[in-house]
């Protein structure tokens, strides 16, 4: 290992907090930018740091005061725009880490795993090595990485072309803690080839949980980009309704035959969602709330609150209904609110604690419909009923701000800065 108090590699700073000088917190390092310079060895001319409310700003590396493995410091001077790549700007995570390189000495190929950069006198970062592994396979499904490592010069490596196929193991292995919403935003900043990646890396939980985070129009390209089994696959890991708001987005042939490969349980959901306009209750709604009988306990209730599968709002109310449980359901009685379960003995019975004030919603009522009721009673999730008064899904209060919001919400930028605002400096 180099003993250059200047030299810094790239993985071991991923994740360290960015400080301004009087030790205030001002968020997260995520990547580092370089810009492409031919042969010659990569400058780096920022760092990618995400701040509060999880958004991703640029810091030009002028800013930065002190970068060891330890600790980051900048100036606090930080535009507060989301970063967006300009030009010949690469990222290092995103873009060089699994890029393939061929060894100038004729030893083969091998795959990048890190990278250094020091610090010149005149202050400017270089990439000046590369961490590599030869002989290097990766795999989705196996998750095997073979070959020995090595420290090469940048300049005794020559990285494939950006046209060229890249893996995304070591991508998705250092994001692998971040929530979908912020893995989202994280593939946005990507060009569309390397999102398409990524996004074949991730195991279908994953990725199905990151799709619905993203603008429809990023949805629909990547679901699109796969093959029709794994996208199918993809699509049944998907809560219902986010699965038929994307299926409703693409050709109508295509949607159909997506829907033959779904598992038929899985397709009848998205089916019936499908059938509903998409500004009524029935075209908000989920159709696998939460559903017990009158007879099941308080106990059993809150077993099936704790699941790590449903939102918070979903937990929020069980819907008491008379068998069948499964939507469309016998005649719907009422809801038991979180609280109320938390409130009453655990052998007690739910049709005895049962709320049968609130009043659920026609699955053709408008949206303004059910955001006044939603709105008026504080409501996190409202029962969504049919005709003969049957439970056929649960509007929750994600889902109405999703549809309330503008399409573009997700990248929407307000420009309130929390920072005094500093222009991007190269």
């Amino acid at each position: 290992m180099s003993t250059n108090p200047s030299r810094v590699f790239v993985a071991r700073l991923l994740g360290l907090d960015v400080f301004d000088p009087l030790g205030d917190r001002l968020g997260r390092l995520r990547d580092v930018v370089v810009l492409a310079r031919g042969l010659r060895a990569p400058h780096a001319v920022g760092i990618v740091v995400e701040v509060p409310g999880k958004k991703r700003v640029f810091v030009p590396m002028t800013r930065l005061t002190s970068m060891d493995q330890s600790q980051i410091i900048c100036t606090g001077l930080v535009n507060l725009r989301r970063f967006e790549r300009r030009g010949a700007e690469q990222l290092v995570v995103g873009g060089l880490f699994d890029r393939k390189v061929t060894l100038a000495d004729g030893s083969g190929e091998a795959v990048i795993e890190d990278l250094a950069m020091d610090q010149q006198r005149n202050g400017d970062w270089l990439v000046t090595k590369l961490f590599v592994r030869m002989g290097s396979s990766t795999s989705r499904l196996r998750g095997l990485r073979r070959g020995h490592t090595m420290l090469v010069d940048w300049a005794d490596a020559h990285p494939s072309s950006v046209a060229d196929p890249q893996g995304a193991s070591h991508f998705v292995a250092t994001h692998e803690d971040l929530k979908p919403a912020d893995f989202a935003d994280a593939l946005q900043e990507m060009s569309d080839k390397r999102r398409i990646e990524v996004a074949s890396e991730l195991q279908d939980e994953r990725l199905a949980d990151v799709l619905q985070e993203l603008p429809e129009e990023d949805q629909v390209s990547l679901l699109s980009a796969l093959d029709n089994e794994r996208a199918a696959d993809v699509l049944e890991e998907m809560d219902p309704d986010d699965a038929a708001d994307l299926l409703a987005d693409l050709p109508t042939a295509k949607a159909e035959q997506l829907l033959q490969l779904m598992e038929p349980d899985e397709a009848d959901d998205v089916r019936r969602l499908l059938q509903y306009d998409e500004d009524t209750a029935g075209g908000l709604m989920t159709p696998v709330p939460v559903i017990l009988p009158p007879e099941a306990t308080v106990a059993e209730a809150l077993a099936h609150v704790r699941s790590e599968d449903l939102s918070p709002a979903l937990a929020s109310a069980i819907f008491i209904c008379r068998p069948p449980l499964e939507t469309p359901t016998g005649r719907f009685l009422g809801v038991v609110h979180i609280q109320q379960l938390l409130r009453s003995a655990p052998p007690e019975q739910l049709g005895t604690i049962v709320d049968k004030n609130l009043e659920p919603v026609s699955d053709h009522a408008s949206v303004s419909e059910v955001s006044h009721i939603m709105a008026s009673y504080n409501l996190n999730s409202l029962p969504v009923v049919n005709s003969d008064g049957r439970l056929v899904g649960a509007v929750t209060v994600d889902d109405l701000l999703d549809h309330l919001l503008p399409d573009d919400w997700r990248t929407h930028e307000d420009g309130a800065p929390i920072r005094k605002l500093g222009g991007r400096i190269g």
